[in-house]
């Protein structure tokens, strides 16, 4: 039997013309491997057969939007996981699943090769590599477009040259990557850091200056840490995602205009649309205020941020991100109740909170009558805690 190369394949120019160039290069037969992460668009049964026409042995598709969901977009939820404190993980999170069912195909298809259409300038090529390198050390890499300096225009004249059934179409000024969580959009005059985005540039909101539309007020309900309803009608993870990116697109709610750090050391800018995954992790924020001690709380969101970090950097199955995902899961067992909000021009607001794990007592909060507080107690402690300060104030200032 000859050799097997898995691809991850997009659909697109690159991966299309992969296909032949691979077999071609190495005699290994191909198979390729897309995955639907309810990116939309195009039919993934004319996405398989483009790969059979292009000459892949085999074509597999995966529905894994459920799987997306519930193992990748709701752990990002409960790390309120924001890269740089902006960014919601749109890619980052949809390349590990890519990677576990590449691994999984070269055990079913007997394949000793994996592939990818990563360029060498961008974060996938990590998180790609590192991650079968964690779960599959064995299997061999190729990224044809990295490592053979493939353009456009190179591509498009490989597909002339070996017949390739390819239909290239105007090319798009932006490279552009969605799934349910969001859409990433870069290159093309965004590169310039003075352009401002056109119209163009977005597809699943509208424009936030649009004030005619009267503001959406909702409720969304979590049980431990899981959006489980909305407006009282039970959800799944996947059903909360879309029905919020709908709703809050449609105010322009989640829209990201950023400069982001990449992991190779370069700086891009980088614009993105995550209306659900904004709302979703603004209302999950705001229970988590209600419910969550403060002192976990406070190391909480020092976890949140290293998480978010070995993510965006392609350690999602790395021994670090493994043990804050048992701390993670452990701080959900309380976060538990209502979070009101209103999507209105391009933001969400939280208004109304509720839950019985609430932390929140009335009496000792309130400033009226009823007041259980005793403050005469605040005297005493506020000296000790300034304590320190105050003994090295007096040894500074020569007292």
């Amino acid at each position: 039997m000859a050799e097997r190369v898995i691809l991850a394949y997009s659909g697109g120019l690159d991966t299309s013309v992969a296909i032949s160039w691979i077999a071609k290069e190495t005699g290994a037969e191909v198979v390729a491997l897309a995955i639907d992460l309810g990116q939309g668009g195009e039919d993934m049964e004319v996405v398989r057969q483009r790969a059979l026409d292009c000459g892949a042995v085999e074509s597999i598709c995966v529905d894994a939007r459920d799987e997306f969901a519930n193992e990748y977009c709701l752990p990002t939820i409960q790390a309120n996981a924001l890269y740089m404190d902006r960014y919601p993980l749109v890619s980052a999170i949809s390349r590990p699943l890519i990677v576990k069912h590449l691994v999984q195909a070269a055990r079913d298809h007997n394949g000793t090769t994996v592939a990818h259409g990563c360029t060498g300038k961008g974060n996938d090529q990590v998180r790609f590599e590192v991650g079968i390198g964690a779960l599959a050390p064995d299997l061999n890499v190729i990224a044809p477009v990295r490592d053979y300096a493939w353009t456009r225009e190179k591509a498009i004249a490989f597909a002339e040259e070996n017949k390739i059934p390819i239909t290239v179409s105007k090319k798009s000024p932006f490279s552009i990557d969605q799934n349910v969580w969001g859409r990433a959009v870069e290159t093309g005059f965004l590169e310039d850091l003075w352009n401002a985005p056109t119209k163009d540039v977005y597809d699943y909101t509208e424009d936030p200056t649009a004030h005619w539309q009267a503001p959406d007020e909702l409720v969304i309900t979590f049980d431990k840490g899981v959006p489980v309803a909305i407006d009282g009608r039970a959800v799944t993870v996947l059903e909360a995602i879309t029905e919020l990116n709908q709703r809050a697109g449609r105010h322009g709610v989640g829209r990201l205009d950023m400069v982001e750090d990449r992991l190779v050391g370069i700086k891009s800018r980088e614009v993105y649309e995550a209306p659900g995954a904004m709302v979703l992790i603004t209302a999950h924020q705001e229970l988590e205020a209600v419910t969550t001690e403060r002192e976990l709380a406070r190391f909480k969101r020092q976890v949140e941020q290293r998480w978010g970090e070995l993510v965006y950097d392609g350690l999602w199955f790395s021994p670090l991100k493994y043990a804050l995902d048992a701390f993670l899961q452990n701080t959900q067992e309380r976060v538990s109740g209502d979070i009101r909000i209103v999507l209105h021009a391009g933001s969400a607001v939280v208004n109304g909170r509720r839950s019985n794990q609430s932390l929140y007592d009335f009496n000792l909060a309130t400033y009226d009558e009823g007041d259980t507080f005793d403050q005469s107690l605040a005297k005493g402690f506020v000296q000790i805690h300034g304590l320190s300060s105050k003994v090295a104030a007096k040894r500074d200032l020569g007292l």
